[in-house]
């Protein structure tokens, strides 16, 4: 199956979804543009290459979820289907973006280009986030594999990237600021560049979940696949 809004549910239940999506990417874009101000001030005041990476993956993550919401900005199910591949492919991209500049900036700093400082607001930042994202990605990867959308799948795959990042930031931050293990920072930052590289094949490639089949839908076997499917959902390839 290509990458698609899937047609196994009714018009009325698209319309819902689709606007619940257009919720959650509105919410995503705020809180990300708040996130991208204080971690790229905390960082550029820190020399913190991980901190400034994180902030701007929030600048990457609400061009994200302004993809998404121009996609489900249309009212129409087909135009909507159509914007699919233009929207992964801002997705990807944005991904590379970010791991193109991190590696390069931590490899700067691994160099002795400069040595991150302490940033208690940026462990603030990285703590808050951890918190927040977790919910924010389930609530948008429940919507879109409903709907079939794998743009709204790499969108919360996003979400929860930032996540992860979180969990790395405040390791690395923590690290730095109580041990003195400035070296934590950019270390931090590679692992960061890895799991975008990843994430960003997967949306270039259009690989999520579409929604499950009729003959899917009516079992009630649990076991799931890597993607959280279970038996009988279509991957977009």
């Amino acid at each position: 199956m290509t990458a698609g809004i899937s047609t196994g549910i009714g018009p009325a239940r698209r319309d819902v979804l689709a606007r619940r999506i257009r919720l959650l990417a509105a919410a995503t874009i705020t809180y990300n543009v708040i996130e991208a101000i204080v971690a790229i001030t905390a960082g550029t005041i820190a020399s913190s290459t991980a901190l400034i990476g994180f902030g701007l993956d929030s600048v990457i993550e609400v061009s994200s979820a302004a993809a998404v919401a121009w996609q489900f900005s249309a009212r129409e199910h087909a135009v909507r289907e159509a914007r699919e591949k233009t929207t992964l492919r801002v997705i990807a991209v944005s991904f590379f973006a970010l791991a193109a500049y991190v590696s390069v900036e931590a490899a700067r700093t691994l160099a002795g280009a400069g040595e991150a400082e302490r940033s208690v607001p940026g462990i603030v930042i990285a703590a808050l986030s951890l918190a927040v994202m977790p919910f924010l990605s389930a609530a948008q990867r429940k919507a879109g594999r409903e709907l079939g959308s794998a743009s709204a799948v790499a969108d919360s795959k996003q979400t929860l990237l930032c996540t992860y990042l979180s969990a790395v930031l405040l390791a690395g931050l923590l690290l730095n600021a109580t041990v003195g293990w400035s070296w934590a920072d950019p270390m931090a930052a590679l692992v960061i560049t890895a799991i975008a590289v990843k994430e960003g094949r997967d949306a270039w490639k259009g690989k999520g979940c579409c929604a499950p089949t009729t003959a899917a839908a009516t079992t009630s076997a649990p076991e799931t696949d890597a993607c959280g499917c279970r038996p009988g959902c279509d991957r977009c390839t």
